[in-house]
């Protein structure tokens, strides 16, 4: 049976977190679950959307080191399903930090890229870069 489609193409969050994946070399989008799930190629990497509840929510895999400090900041939620597994998200919002999430997807990606897509990222894009 096929989840039912939970996003609006033309959501304005959705549109810039799209922006923001399509940048990454490789990156395949795939609905899943009724929702955009984002791949390098086939690995995913960042999901949009946590159930009805949280349908803005930004999916992804922080590194283990980052993690503990991103569970003190209250934005941050493990989220159904994928929590268990390591992966963090965060509600997004028009005023929302979108270089930190850039930042949040560029690591998600890296954990999963084959090395042959990840030697093609612009070095200006690795988390931690000087902007």
């Amino acid at each position: 049976m096929a989840h039912p489609r939970m996003y609006d193409d033309a959501d304005a969050l959705l549109v810039r977190l799209r922006a923001l994946c399509e940048a990454l070399p490789g990156t395949v989008e795939k609905e899943s679950w009724g929702r955009p799930t984002f791949r390098a190629p086939t690995k995913i990497y960042a999901v949009y959307g946590s159930g009805t509840d949280r349908p803005t929510a930004l999916l992804f895999k922080p590194d283990d080191d980052e993690r503990p400090a991103l569970l003190e900041d209250d934005r941050f939620f493990s989220p159904p399903y994928f929590g268990p597994a390591g992966w963090l998200a965060l509600d997004l919002h028009d005023d929302a930090d979108w270089d930190e999430i850039a930042e949040l997807v560029t690591s998600s990606y890296l954990q999963v890229a084959p090395p042959t897509l990840a030697r093609e990222l612009d070095p200006a894009r690795l988390p931690g870069a000087q902007r």
